[in-house]
């Protein structure tokens, strides 16, 4: 896994979906800074102690964000409410990111979850 995988994922996507999923690589660094940077599944993902704790995937008509498992947005789902989701995506605008308060809880979830804080 490298920050180059991710580079070239983002590369590959047109406007606006680039530089949302961006800002969003941003944002996730914001609260998790030492995470390593890669792919899991072919989409932008982040690892702490070896364990992904957030990823990030394009699709046509959205962006999606993803904890990896599917307890975290059952946990979240006051905060959530108003986005559409699957058991294991939380779907956002190609235009707007996700807010920094949410992505914090999301992780902060995941890294309960996984015993890492």
């Amino acid at each position: 896994m490298g920050t180059a995988d991710i580079d070239q994922y983002l590369a590959g996507l047109p406007e606006p979906k680039r530089t949302t999923l961006d800002e969003m690589r941003r944002r996730i660094l914001a609260v998790v800074p030492d995470a390593e940077q890669g792919l899991s599944y072919s989409v932008p993902a982040f690892k702490v102690n070896g364990q992904v704790v957030a990823g990030l995937a394009a699709f046509t008509n959205h962006l999606s964000y993803l904890p990896h498992c599917g307890s975290v947005l059952p946990a979240a789902e006051d905060e959530t409410r108003g986005y559409s989701q699957t058991k294991s995506a939380l779907h956002f605008p190609v235009d707007s990111p996700l807010p920094q308060d949410l992505i914090r809880r999301l992780i902060d979830l995941k890294l309960d979850e996984l015993g890492l804080r």
